[in-house]
């Protein structure tokens, strides 16, 4: 059986949550086989972080270049890259091994706002990163970070995306959620044309890991041959299930999305 394979380069989150944890839960969920290069563990749970430590760039490199040279990489997708220097490694290793499609979850800015990365770090998204990426999943406050200015509403979500498009992705998903209008909106821009797609609302709190299940949804769509805007409503579809039948867990303000959403039914005979 053939599967596509899914490089995930990201950090972990030990609730379970978000991070490569969310990550391989939505690649094996939508039928691919996960691998990971882990960048940083995490202490947390629903409540908060409340330890990091981060690998290092060689590190990162040779859990990167023990997958290709085995198992081997159908599509990449990254998430917490902690620094500069991790960055620019894995821009280099993306260079070298042809790791294409590549998706790009810039993971900058939390979802309370509070800035995730140095400006240094921003930078080398901007110049390293950025210019190799199939396409690029800023939520609203990341994108404000690359836009260089804030987002507030759908035209200026779109200046955004000609924006961070011109930094070099060939595509731009402005994940702009529920605060953008009456409707969740994520925002696609090929560099010519706009997509928007809307759906309902969800007043949910189930909206922890959201942001990696949503680009993984996207890496995995590209691996089984879907095209970008495909892949993209492949995901959105799984981020409204996985938040509509969320995981009650933890005492946090935020519990975690179900990226196995879609499998529920099957899995108990529903």
């Amino acid at each position: 059986m053939t599967v596509p394979r899914v490089l995930i380069i990201a950090g972990s989150d030990s609730s379970g949550g978000a991070g490569l944890q969310a990550d391989l839960k939505t690649v094996s969920a939508l039928g691919g086989f996960g691998c990971t290069a882990v960048t940083a563990l995490t202490a947390q749970n629903t409540t908060g972080v409340y330890g990091v430590v981060e690998m290092t760039p060689e590190f990162v490199g040779q859990q990167i270049d023990t997958i290709v040279s085995d198992i081997g990489v159908d599509v990449t997708k990254t998430g917490m890259l902690s620094n500069a220097s991790i960055i620019e490694l894995v821009a280099a290793k993306v260079r070298q091994y042809n790791l294409q499609p590549l998706v790009v979850d810039p993971v900058m800015v939390a979802k309370s706002g509070a800035r995730l990365l140095s400006d240094d770090a921003v930078a080398a998204y901007k110049t390293a990163l950025l210019p190799l990426a199939t396409v690029v999943t800023p939520n609203l406050y990341e994108a404000g970070v690359l836009f260089g200015k804030g987002v507030t509403s759908v035209e200026e979500a779109k200046e955004a995306a000609r924006v961070i498009q011109g930094l070099g992705p060939r595509y731009v998903v402005v994940k702009g959620g529920d605060r953008l209008g009456d409707s969740a909106i994520d925002i696609l821009f090929d560099g010519e044309d706009f997509v928007e797609f809307r759906a309902e609302k969800l007043d949910s709190r189930y909206t922890h890991g959201t942001g990696c299940i949503f680009a993984s949804a996207i890496a995995t769509g590209l691996g089984i041959g879907l095209s970008i805007p495909e892949a993209v409503a492949l995901a959105r579809r799984l981020i409204t299930a996985a938040v509509s039948d969320g995981l009650s867990l933890g005492r946090g303000e935020h519990s975690p999305a179900n990226p196995m959403a879609l499998l529920s039914p099957q899995l108990y005979g529903e």
